[in-house]
């Protein structure tokens, strides 16, 4: 072969930056893809909301007390790996119903290998053990729970997904009880603050589990197709499209009113006013939203979903702004 035919070959087989650069934001954005974008944002505003609430309830000058931003950082890190573990490990166990509900996955769409995912699921679930761990106990305990419940959420032999009941309780206790009161313990134990959790804590974190509880039914109402074909029995295919879909506006319906009445008659660090006028026209606004979705369109339903979700992280970036301006 001569030089110029070598040259040639060689020429064919290199790749421009620009390809490369291509191939890595690909990457990049079938990694975020992976890692369920909306759950990210959830457990990041969980952990700040976490975080400025331990602020509001600490006693003294707590600015002097603040844990430095590192602690912070790691918790934030250690979260997120968790939540990748979980989502991950569900997304592997679940390929061939999601090649059916959500075909964009990067696993179900094969932009993503098995291997591949299985790599990123142990790796982050490593990391969110050993940085937790590091962290402090207390957050070492809320991450292990965490993982515990969604590894019986996805994988076999318990697969608790398959079972309506059981898959709303993983769901609401890691979203709602263990994350939040978790993060409390975890963010007070740094400022050495070991009294009682208060009442404001609790209340958000009832709301969150209320909350999460609708997240949970509503998740599986546009994935009748494939949660029927592979026997999944969601509360969707129990009660019927319209009966879930109201069953999740009550329940969205108690989480403000309950959270409206709660400042009147139970919490004593909050403004009332403040937190009345917003929960009641964030309550109007999901009543609004809610008439105006097609039981019949699979992306309207699932665009009220993700509206849903909107309504939660909203949540944990009001509710704290509502302690600290009292």
């Amino acid at each position: 072969m001569s030089n110029i035919e070598i040259k040639s070959a060689d020429s064919a087989n290199e790749i421009s930056p620009a390809t490369s650069i291509s191939q890595f934001r690909r990457s990049l954005d079938n990694f975020w893809q992976f890692s369920r974008p909306h759950t990210i944002i959830g457990t990041s505003l969980s952990v700040l909301c976490l975080y400025l609430m331990t602020l509001s309830v600490v006693p003294g000058n707590v600015i002097n007390y603040a844990p430095e931003l590192w602690q912070l950082a790691g918790t934030w890190i250690a979260c997120l790996c968790g939540n990748i573990y979980i989502v991950g490990l569900n997304q592997l166990e679940d390929v061939e119903i999601d090649r059916i509900n959500k075909p964009y996955l990067p696993i179900a769409s094969g932009e993503f290998s098995r291997r591949q995912g299985q790599v990123i699921v142990a790796i982050t679930g490593i990391l969110a053990l050993l940085i937790a761990g590091l962290m402090g106990k207390i957050l070492l305990a809320m991450v292990t729970i965490s993982l515990a419940i969604g590894t019986a959420y996805s994988l076999p032999p318990f697969r608790l997904k398959r079972f309506p009941v059981w898959a709303a309780f993983c769901i609401f206790t890691v979203r709602g009880t263990v994350v939040n009161l978790g993060l409390f313990l975890h963010f007070s134990s740094l400022w050495q603050y070991d009294q009682f959790i208060p009442a404001e804590v609790w209340a958000l974190t009832l709301f969150i589990v209320a909350f999460t509880l609708a997240i949970a039914i509503s998740k599986d109402i546009p994935d009748v197709e494939g949660d029927r074909q592979y026997n999944i029995a969601t509360f969707t295919i129990q009660l019927g499209t319209q009966t879930t879909f109201n069953l999740v506006r009550w329940l969205l319906t108690a989480c403000y009113l309950g959270l409206i009445l709660a400042g009147i008659v139970w919490l004593n660090a909050v403004n009332p006013l403040f937190l009345g006028i917003s929960h009641l026209f964030l309550l109007g606004l999901m009543w609004w939203r809610s008439s105006q979705v097609d039981l019949t369109n699979k992306s309207a339903i699932a665009s009220f979903y993700q509206f849903i979700w909107k309504l939660f992280f909203l949540e944990y970036l009001l509710f704290p702004l509502i302690c600290l301006s009292f």
